[in-house]
């Protein structure tokens, strides 16, 4: 996906149809703790100033992996865009079980789990 403001909305609505495309019927609490996590990750990686942004999606046992991916080659660690304070908004979501980012050649990966 490019990166740019405008992103974070297109993340969301394209993970809740995967989701649903796996049979998964998310209530209205899950529903909202996605597109909020979602929301914080791809902002955060947008504001990492690279060109363009990955996004994944994987599940298992009920639970689902949103990962960002910034693309912002030669960031250091520390240099990323709000990294612990993205992590820690993140846990304030019940039904996120893990969260963290590292910061590669590729760029930055933040992610999180959430219970569906």
């Amino acid at each position: 996906m490019e990166s740019a403001p405008w992103v974070p909305k297109k993340a969301r609505g394209v993970l809740l149809e995967q989701l649903a495309a796996w049979d998964y019927r998310l209530g209205e609490e899950s529903r909202e703790a996605v597109e909020a996590v979602a929301t914080l990750l791809v902002e955060s990686a947008v504001g990492d100033g690279g060109t363009r942004i990955s996004l994944h999606l994987s599940d298992q046992d009920g639970a689902a992996c949103i990962v960002a991916l910034s693309h912002a080659v030669g960031l250091a660690s520390g240099q990323e865009n709000g990294g612990e304070d993205v992590l820690h908004r993140v846990t304030g979501f019940r039904q996120v079980t893990g969260c963290g980012t590292d910061t590669g050649p590729d760029g930055r990966r933040i992610w999180a789990v959430i219970d569906l």
